[in-house]
């Protein structure tokens, strides 16, 4: 059995791992916020918006915390086509949610179906990912610690579901998000307990890419992605703000609305 270290890197990897999720669930909710307050094209494009930023600031997690798992006996090499299936599987099943509860006019039966898909959706991502790694040896896991990682996936995600529902002001949203970055690195390092590995050393070449050939440039892009869109955010007016005024109208409907003319 190969010894597992999950912080090769010390307290850097899980520190911006968890940094990477907090951000990402800050950006979601705060989209989501701002969905809720539109309808027609502009609450399509928030809740899209939401649905990117959630599901990247997990992938992103998931990927920046693996730059510090290693396996004393082999090297560890990515399989690229299943990364990328993680990455859009979390995009989408998030996504969904996200509409779930954009949509629904029942909400609490938003909650529990968006909360269920999307908790599913990223115990799935977790496990695709764990899929794509390549090794000289066989992976196993604790049946137990397994289903305990998809009982805490489902349960953040439909705290986080009803936190985009339910809270308004920027500091209950970044509150939310700093609990929301703790259960999804909870679900993450929770399912990394539940690894084994059994090395069986050997001298062939293991096929993928090496975590700087791939992960760490990708995990890169998608945090600048955050970043950049959580500055478009912050910089972009509430829809109360807008000229046109009215927050349940999308731009587009302002525009066709005739002048009204002034009175005599």
């Amino acid at each position: 059995m190969g010894h597992l270290d999950h912080a090769t890197f010390g307290w850097l990897a899980p520190v911006l791992s968890y940094a990477m999720a907090s951000i990402g669930a800050a950006l979601g909710l705060r989209c989501t916020v701002r969905a809720l307050g539109t309808s027609g094209r502009s609450r399509r494009n928030w809740l899209l918006t939401a649905a990117s930023a959630i599901g990247t600031g997990i992938w992103t997690m998931h990927f920046v915390a693996m730059l510090g798992f290693g396996v004393t006996g082999t090297d560890i090499r990515y399989d690229v086509p299943f990364t990328l299936l993680s990455l859009l599987v979390a995009m989408l099943v998030v996504g969904a949610g996200v509409f779930t509860v954009g949509y629904s006019r029942d909400r609490s039966r938003a909650l529990l179906i968006g909360g269920l898909t999307t908790g599913l959706g990223v115990a799935s991502m977790h496990y695709l990912g764990m899929a794509a790694l390549r090794l000289h040896g066989t992976v196993a896991y604790d049946p137990l610690l397994v289903t305990v990682s998809v009982v805490i996936a489902v349960v953040a995600a439909t705290a986080a579901l009803w936190a985009a529902l339910n809270i308004r002001s920027p500091g209950a949203v970044a509150l939310a998000s700093l609990v929301m970055g703790a259960a999804v690195s909870s679900m993450h390092y929770t399912g990394m307990l539940a690894v084994g590995v059994e090395v069986v050393p050997s001298g062939s070449e293991l096929p993928g890419a090496t975590v700087m050939q791939f992960i760490f440039p990708l995990a890169v892009g998608l945090g600048s992605y955050l970043f950049l869109t959580s500055a478009f955010v912050a910089l972009s007016p509430p829809a109360r703000e807008h000229p046109a005024g009215r927050a349940d109208l999308p731009a587009e409907d302002h525009a066709q609305r005739p002048a009204t003319a002034p009175a005599p």
